[in-house]
């Protein structure tokens, strides 16, 4: 309840609206969203944290990349709290990833939306989830490195703008 005022209060605030439009809340539904917006496409669903420490590495890594290859679609979800909707935009786009699709877990029991996401997973991020064409996914839990993102790429995502 007091969350989702704070969402009314983020958007009738001046200044604050920016955020609020930059990060949207993370609840229930909201993956199967992000999904349905990318049906037959592939992407990349990274979880992350303002407290993450390795999360910066793992971002920066994503921004060159995404500076490299501007159709890969990468989205990011914060298990943050919508509080933190301002410090969370300023951090992804510190990392290269001011324009990609943000969300803030935005519910009062965080775990119903972990259940959502994946039964078995207790929070730990950085967590990265990569869905291929037909949203089949590779979930990788800690810090993944540049070549298994490019190797993934590579078998996933047309980059080449000729081929579509």
């Amino acid at each position: 309840m007091i969350r989702r005022l704070f969402l009314v209060l983020m958007l009738t605030v001046p200044g604050m609206a920016m955020a609020a439009h930059d990060v949207r809340p993370f609840v229930l539904g909201s993956l199967a969203q992000i999904l349905a917006a990318r049906e037959d496409r592939p992407f990349i669903l990274v979880f992350w944290s303002l407290e993450c420490q390795y999360c910066p590495t793992e971002l920066k890594m994503l921004g060159v990349l995404k500076q490299r290859h501007p159709k890969l679609d990468v989205v990011l979800v914060a298990t943050d709290t919508p509080n933190d909707a301002p410090q969370l935009a300023a951090r992804a786009k510190s990392y290269g990833m001011g324009k990609v699709e943000q969300w803030v877990f935005a519910e009062d029991m965080p775990e119903r939306l972990r259940f959502e996401i994946d039964r078995r997973w207790y929070g730990e991020v950085p967590r990265t989830q990569l869905y291929d064409q037909a949203h089949q996914r590779e979930v990788k839990t800690g810090l993944i490195n540049q070549k298994y993102v490019e190797d993934w790429m590579a078998r996933n995502v047309t980059l080449d703008p000729a081929r579509h």
